[in-house]
């Protein structure tokens, strides 16, 4: 542990800004598992903030100082909580011990043989299946997610005694160089952020430090064409779903809608894997776990079960309806290169279905910086669907809508669809594979969607 690191045993109240956040509500799940007294505030109540509060946490939507602990050692926040905030003026103006999200979560594993998944797509569902793998096969891990493991229904993952520590690795503000892991895996480097990288080649840079940071001795596996230097102090391994590479899959097919393929590994070749979720981009997901598995000492056996026995990510490849009248599937898919992917997969397992997507564009600076290349993306679909853009952090910006997005997407059936109307119009024209899509707020039409329909379809 290094000598700055304030995460000790003697740690006892820990305040949150932003608590409901994916990353922050685990390191926040993480210090409760260890007895500290954790509490937080967030803007808005969702389904997670439901979660801990239930757990024992408690949490606050309103900005209350009287409410910030008197005695917390640490205060954790995220950049997302704008810096006019009430509760972080004052926590700045009374000496509280200020950290970011992923300053203290370098500080948690820094004692621990750490996995390190980074990249612009997958890196969630690598660290879970990883984390999922190394659980199943008897390693006592701590695992921090970007998402809901469906195997654990939790981002954070926990084992007596742990060693091993797999995190994901965020690149949104730098933040993944804090990390020193011993593991680390690369699955990509497309330009995205690019409000804070500006340039895809600082994007790479990033990376490159990253990868830097693997601790002597280390693994460094990437996806294979990813250009990175050459590593003096890690051995590097490469992966694909095909092709060459160290770790690749052969022999891929579908069998009675399931993804059914071949592992090939430096030292032999694991059989008739049956994937844990569909697509061939899952498929990659879990040749990149599996590799990283292999360099922890985890058997062939062990890793086969593990990806067999892994049931996926919440908003990932989510099935929310799968019946021979109507399929429905949500996805966080928000960046094109996330949404060609998924819609290929898609129309691989149904070829003949008419395909609908509903899609909600996230930030004014991604879908200005990419809208050609969404528009490509998009255009996969048979119907498309767009809502309004999702600001999160963001301010309008001049001439950026979703309507120029809708006029770049060369289909002849596509409308804006306002939030409210959504379902109304799919139950007047019931889809037979429907896609919800992006990393906004549409989550919270998911459930009322799946309602909705399933009334539709068993005529209640």
């Amino acid at each position: 542990m290094t000598t700055d690191n304030m995460v000790t045993p003697e740690l006892k109240c820990v305040y949150f800004l932003g608590i409901g956040g994916i990353g922050m509500s685990a390191i926040a799940r993480c210090f409760n598992a260890r007895g500290v007294s954790v509490s937080g505030y967030d803007k808005t109540p969702t389904p997670l903030t439901d979660e801990l509060i239930a757990e024992g946490i408690p949490v606050h939507f309103e900005e209350r100082i009287d409410l910030i602990p008197a005695h917390a050692e640490l205060v954790v926040y995220t950049p997302a909580v704008p810096v006019g905030n009430t509760e972080l003026i004052y926590i700045k103006e009374h000496g509280y011990t200020l950290r970011k999200r992923s300053e203290v979560l370098a500080m948690l594993v820094d004692d621990m043989k750490t996995l390190a998944i980074a990249g612009t797509h997958g890196k969630t569902s690598i660290t879970s299946v990883v984390s999922h793998i190394l659980k199943k096969g008897g390693f006592p891990v701590t695992a921090f997610i970007g998402g809901i493991c469906k195997n654990y229904n939790s981002n954070f993952i926990s084992s007596e005694n742990s060693t091993i520590a797999v995190v994901e690795a965020d690149e949104y503000d730098r933040s993944f160089l804090k990390l020193h892991p011993d593991i680390a895996v690369i699955s990509a480097m497309d330009a995205d952020h690019l409000d804070i990288y500006g340039t895809k080649e600082t994007v790479e840079e990033s990376y490159a430090l990253f990868a830097a940071n693997i601790r002597k001795g280390g693994f460094l596996i990437h996806k294979s064409g990813l250009r990175l230097p050459e590593q003096k102090d890690a051995t590097v391994l490469t992966y694909a779903a095909s092709g060459t590479a160290d770790f690749h899959a052969e022999n891929i097919r579908i069998e009675h809608a399931n993804f059914i393929f071949d592992l090939r590994h430096p030292n032999g070749i694991i059989q008739n894997i049956v994937a844990g979720v569909p697509g061939r981009h899952n498929i990659e997901n879990a040749i990149a776990a599996a590799a990283a598995c292999f360099c922890c000492g985890l058997d062939e056996e062990r890793i086969k079960t593990g990806i067999e026995s892994y049931t996926g990510v919440k908003r990932r490849f989510d099935y929310h309806i799968n019946t021979p009248k109507m399929v429905y599937i949500d996805d966080y898919g928000h960046h094109p290169e996330e949404l060609r992917t998924f819609i290929n997969s898609v129309r691989e397992l149904y070829p003949e279905q008419k395909i609908t997507g509903i899609f909600q564009p996230h930030l004014y600076s991604r879908t200005r910086d990419f809208a050609d290349e969404f528009a490509k993306s998009l255009k996969l679909l048979d119907r498309v669907y767009l809502m309004d853009i999702y600001p999160a952090r963001e301010l309008p910006i001049e001439g950026v809508t979703s309507k120029m997005l809708l006029d770049k997407i060369e289909l002849p059936d596509k409308k804006l669809l306002r939030r409210e109307a959504v379902i109304d119009e799919l139950l007047n024209d019931l889809p037979e594979v429907l896609l919800t899509l992006g990393a906004g707020d549409i989550d919270q039409l998911v459930e009322p969607i799946e309602h909705a329909l399933k009334q539709k379809i068993h005529g209640k």
